[in-house]
């Protein structure tokens, strides 16, 4: 892989991040946007713990889905607050994904500000919480919707992976799905990793970025975006999404919900073994289009 560091700002100036971010499509941290807002010294596991310890969630843990596994299959389920006590045992590879924390706990939204100097097109009614053990895993995907993602980190690091979406043959993309075959699983460490570069060879030659989030960073991750995640210690994070501006970017991330998903979610049930087949045909025959 040719992997170059993110761009890293302390503040930046609506016409200096379209300029030189959103128009472009590349991502860049900003490490004072949510410096201002009381969230930065308020949120913490104990806080939300004492606010939403007795909501049930569902966790997922590192187990890497095959191509029979339904979309966001729960692993497990428990309380916020014993989530919170197991996780801060030590290393626990088990996440929450897409928890609406503000549903449970409405107050929270005036912890925050949307930064709408930068962008338009916040979907507000879903800020989202995402949450994780040291040693957790978010696999290598692109959201489905197509939507511009400012990310921002609030308790714990996490090392961040990025590839533009042109690069989604050369990381093994599932047809009809937003997900890589491919497993990065502590790419970065020889001992550890998880990528097989033997199997996926077109790997080598993509080119994307890679960062280390710390508490208050926010990473602009323009639309579709692949990006892998692993947390490094046990933290929390919170995610605006802003709809794309053109009406193509917008129709794009309607056919990813309601057309592709939908597709593959039925062939996934009625003829699971062809469905599976073809895919890793068509996996490996656009690999080596673009080697």
């Amino acid at each position: 892989m040719y992997l170059q560091p993110v761009d890293v700002v302390n503040n930046i100036s609506a016409e200096v991040f379209k300029e030189k971010y959103y128009q472009p499509q590349i991502p860049v941290v900003i490490k004072e946007l949510s410096h201002q807002w009381p969230a930065y010294q308020k949120w913490n596991w104990q806080y939300f713990k004492a606010l939403v310890g007795d909501v049930k969630v569902a966790l997922y843990n590192n187990v890497k889905s095959d191509a029979y596994t339904p979309i966001n299959t729960a692993d497990d389920y428990k309380t916020f607050g014993n989530y919170v006590d197991m996780i801060s045992k030590g290393p626990a590879g088990w996440r929450i994904f897409l928890f609406n924390i503000f549903d449970h706990a409405p107050q929270l939204k005036k912890d925050f500000t949307w930064p709408e100097h930068l962008m338009k097109g916040f979907v507000k009614k879903y800020p989202m919480l995402f949450t994780g053990g040291e040693s957790s895993i978010t696999h290598m995907h692109f959201d489905i919707d197509l939507s511009h993602i400012l990310h921002t980190q609030f308790v714990g690091r996490k090392r961040v992976l990025l590839f533009p979406y042109s690069e989604q043959y050369k990381l093994y993309r599932k047809p009809f799905e937003v997900l890589s075959l491919a497993d990065f699983s502590n790419y970065y460490d020889n001992e550890k990793s998880k990528l097989d570069l033997e199997k996926y060879p077109a790997i080598k030659n993509a080119k994307g970025y890679e960062v280390i989030l710390e508490h208050g960073d926010t990473l602009f991750m323009p639309a579709a975006y692949w990006h892998h995640m692993e947390y490094l210690d046990s933290g929390f994070a919170m995610s605006h999404r802003a709809m794309q501006s053109s009406f193509t970017g917008k129709l794009n991330g309607v056919w990813n919900l309601f057309g592709m998903r939908t597709i593959d979610t039925v062939l996934k049930k009625t003829m699971p073994k062809p469905w599976y087949n073809w895919k890793q045909k068509k996996i490996f025959a656009n690999a080596e289009k673009v080697q």
